[in-house]
């Protein structure tokens, strides 16, 4: 069987096999988290190098910030697109849009938004 052999078994498991339309939607939702998280990423890593006009602990503390809730995003993105998959396999309804990764990554992007607009 297909399922068998697909990864994580845990979602390829439950159900029957959505409309491949779906399945495709849900892949590229999850793209975009990437294509976020690899740009906080990306971000924090240049703010980390660039000589900016702030201390060097604030300096290198945007950047982290930046890496960590870059790195948290792509987690969230493939544990979204995983429970998103398993709910359309089993005719159930789609999880919550995750109000609270949302209002954490407008949270960070606000602050170091701030922070920076003052060099």
């Amino acid at each position: 069987m297909v399922a068998e052999r697909r990864w994580p078994r845990w979602v390829y498991r439950a159900g029957d096999e959505p409309d491949y339309r779906f399945s495709l939607a849900n892949e590229r939702t999850f793209l975009a988290w990437i294509r976020t998280a690899l740009a906080l990423v990306a971000t924090g890593v240049a703010v980390g190098v660039v000589d900016l006009d702030l201390a060097g602990p604030v300096r290198r503390g945007l950047g982290a910030t930046l890496v960590t809730t870059g790195f948290a995003l792509a987690i969230v993105g493939w544990w979204r697109w995983a429970v998103s998959e398993r709910a359309m396999r089993r005719g159930a309804p789609l999880p919550a849009a995750g109000p609270i990764a949302a209002l954490v990554l407008g949270a960070v992007v606000v602050t170091v938004g701030l922070a920076l607009s003052t060099v």
